[in-house]
């Protein structure tokens, strides 16, 4: 689907995001700062580090007591061994390694360098922030908050960064979906020759999160909540996990 008149608003004025906090609470006064209030069609794209913050997935790596394969891993990758024996709690397999390089299968299975283990933002050097448990839960559980509150349900996307093996430089995407269609199977359409499409399917949440980070930012801006108003997407509830590519489909793996 095509999007007109596309508006993407960050969020003004969003306070650090604590354990615990009302994350829906801190969306909807940011909203009422800007003079806004949500409509129907309307989505809210949040970065996963706020998720995280207010679910209070923060680890003190002085905490953490590598095991033997870590050790191992950590040797070869130079990074430190708490960090890896994390990565691996977190993945369900390493994809690559290499000298300053951990790629692997996150436990919800995609694919992520250092298993979306951030150390940026968390607070201290002894501290690192982990990817949400479940962020589609998540991102349902935020939709129906504001719902409850606000009275209309914006489609809700937790978006991460996560770099590509053939590309340099990150770009967003979906972590967690709720109220659009985290996938878009164009196949049965026409293109402009009138060619029926076979094949083509269109990662849709991935896009809107990208659109989204062009707006948020990665670092010190203290965005991590955009606004996007335009979107005209079909009515689905997809899942992020719709996005991942079957592994016998898989020809890089």
């Amino acid at each position: 689907m095509r999007a007109a008149a596309l508006q993407l608003l960050a969020l003004p004025g969003m306070p650090v995001v604590r354990p615990g906090d009302d994350l829906a609470a801190l969306i909807l006064a940011a909203l009422e700062r800007a003079g806004l209030s949500f409509v129907e069609g309307d989505v809210l794209a949040v970065s996963s580090k706020i998720v995280s913050r207010a679910e209070g997935r923060f680890v003190q790596l002085s905490t953490v007591t590598p095991g033997a394969e870590a050790l191992q891993r950590a040797a070869r990758t130079g990074k430190d061994a708490r960090l890896v024996e994390l990565v691996l709690r977190e993945s369900q397999s390493i994809s690559r390694q290499a000298p300053d390089v951990l790629v692997t299968v996150h436990r919800l299975g995609f694919i992520s360098a250092n298993a979306g283990i951030d150390h940026s933002n968390a607070g201290g050097d002894d501290l690192v922030l982990l990817l949400p448990c479940d962020p589609d839960a998540s991102a349902v559980r935020l939709r129906d908050a504001m719902a409850a509150s606000a009275g209309c349900a914006p489609a809700v996307l937790i978006m991460d960064s996560h770099g590509r093996p053939f590309r340099l430089g990150t770009v967003g995407v979906a972590i967690g979906v709720a109220g659009l269609p985290a996938l878009l199977d164009l196949r049965g359409q026409r293109d402009l020759h009138g060619r029926e499409l076979r094949v083509s399917m269109q990662g849709y949440a991935d896009m809107v999160a990208s659109a989204a980070q062009l707006a948020g930012g990665e670092g010190d801006e203290g965005r991590p909540v955009v606004l996007l108003r335009g979107l005209q997407h079909p009515w689905q509830d997809g899942r992020a996990s719709d996005l991942l590519r079957p592994a016998v489909q898989d020809l890089y793996r």
